[in-house]
């Protein structure tokens, strides 16, 4: 079931109050909920130890403020595999910082002075990015236990039973009897919670989409 997007979190990160104040209350009556802060520390601070985002929600930041710039908070998110998408908040002379912080994946930059619509759009999107991206992480999450339950002779046998190798060529190539790879399918099958061969692929694919090259 995908992450619902209504009520998504947005952080907002900028020393200037006035400026706060003002996308809150834009926000808000959209029906985001907003959480305020003055400086790069202060986020981190009530960020903690949170590795990664547990429900949709974007990052609004200023790309300059003092002592911890933006594009310095940025890195430090990354580095703690802190994924949000973000929005840098720019003035006119802030551009091409923007475009370095696009770079290293940000997910857009927004120009002072903001245009509303412009706000709202940006924030929309990101928070749909967020929404996609926490859905294919509990689909990854779900294959992956699903796989799991395998014994090492059942993983080898799904793998290539996901390749779309017939019994035949699977028995051969792991020096066993076909009736015994029947078997062993069979609890595949069972184990994954799969019917099908297509479904087993789609598995491993969400898992790591390079596992069946």
């Amino acid at each position: 079931m995908p992450f619902p997007t209504e009520s998504a979190l947005v952080y907002v990160v900028d020393d200037d109050p006035a400026l706060c104040r003002s996308l809150r209350f834009l926000l808000e009556t959209e029906g985001w909920p907003v959480c305020l802060f003055d400086s790069a520390e202060a986020f981190l601070d009530a960020l903690g130890t949170q590795p990664a985002p547990s429900q949709p929600c974007c990052l609004l930041l200023d790309i300059r403020m003092p002592a911890m710039s933006g594009l310095e908070l940025q890195q430090v998110l990354r580095n703690r595999g802190f994924d949000a998408p973000i929005l840098f908040m720019t003035g006119h002379a802030d551009v091409s910082m923007a475009v370095q912080a696009m770079k290293c994946g940000a997910c857009d930059f927004i120009e002072k002075p903001f245009n509303d619509q412009a706000v709202l759009d940006a924030v929309a999107g990101a928070v749909r990015r967020c929404a996609d991206m926490l859905d294919g992480a509990h689909r990854r999450d779900t294959a992956r236990a699903a796989l799991s339950h395998l014994s090492p002779r059942e993983q080898e046998v799904a793998h290539l039973v996901a390749r779309g190798q017939p019994n035949k060529l699977i028995a051969a190539e792991l020096g066993i009897s076909e009736k015994t790879v029947h078997i062993h399918r069979q609890h595949v099958m069972e184990k994954a919670g799969v019917s099908s061969a297509a479904e087993l692929a789609r598995l491993f694919l969400r898992v790591d989409p390079g596992a069946l090259d």
